[in-house]
């Protein structure tokens, strides 16, 4: 087999078929009364009041995104992913997790990406307790301030542990729901950071940089497209692994 048609099935396995996206419900937009104008071409139909999302044109919007998320990996840029709804947390942590890439599975904190220096000093922060805390360092402190200690430490972990280890601003956001993510996408624009996000028919297009139209509301929905995203970036790491060896 040459080694054209082995990165050509390979991209076929990462890419998941119209059929698969079916089945996760990819397709099911919200009641047509909370319709965004800009979604209006890519919904395929409207059925008892519910809007039904054109698959086919998710493919493409998705193979868009994949294109950019895979030369992200190639070469070795970081992805903020970024999903705080119950149904998106876990896939969306699992996904970064897999990359060792930061997360926010919690309340997004304003700043995060338009003030920095200030969170950067904050993730610094719960980072020297945790090294502390390992280390035994917490042990001269009295009772009463470890538990002062434990207590930050505590909250800071609540917002900040997904982003230990970034040291500067992501190269690019992926975000699942960009409506309900809309500080987040916000200062992403403004600071000039790529938005790739899963959108339901309820958002804004035009302000998202990768946007893929689809179910933003369901595990399996969320799950399939998410994982496509990391598998994708993975693949282009890969690529430049081949290309050393």
């Amino acid at each position: 087999m040459k080694p054209m048609q082995k990165r050509e099935e390979k991209r076929a396995d990462i890419f998941p078929k119209i059929e698969e996206m079916f089945s996760a419900g990819v397709h099911y937009g919200y009641g047509k009364s909370r319709r965004h104008p800009s979604i209006s071409p890519y919904i395929y139909a409207t059925k008892n009041n519910g809007d039904i999302i054109d698959i086919e044109k998710t493919t493409v919007l998705l193979s868009s995104a994949c294109e950019f998320v895979k030369e992200l990996g190639v070469r070795n840029k970081i992805i903020l992913f970024v999903g705080t709804k119950p149904e998106a947390k876990e896939t969306v942590k699992s996904a970064a997790e897999s990359l060792g890439m930061p997360y926010v599975v919690e309340r997004w904190i304003g700043g995060t990406l338009s003030n920095f220096p200030e969170i950067k000093k904050r993730i610094a922060v719960l980072e020297t307790y945790r090294k502390d805390s390992k280390e035994g360092e917490l042990d001269k402190y009295t009772k009463k301030e470890r538990s002062r200690i434990a207590k930050k430490m505590e909250k800071l972990s609540k917002y900040y542990s997904g982003l230990i280890g970034l040291k500067k601003i992501p190269d690019a956001i992926f975000i699942v729901d960009a409506r309900k993510e809309r500080i987040a996408a916000t200062e992403a624009r403004k600071g000039g950071v790529p938005v790739i996000a899963l959108i339901n028919s309820d958002s804004d297009i035009k302000n998202i940089t990768y946007p893929i139209v689809g179910n933003d509301a369901s595990i399996p929905s969320i799950r399939i497209l998410t994982q496509t995203i990391a598998h994708t970036y993975k693949a282009g790491q890969m690529l430049t692994l081949n290309k050393e060896i």
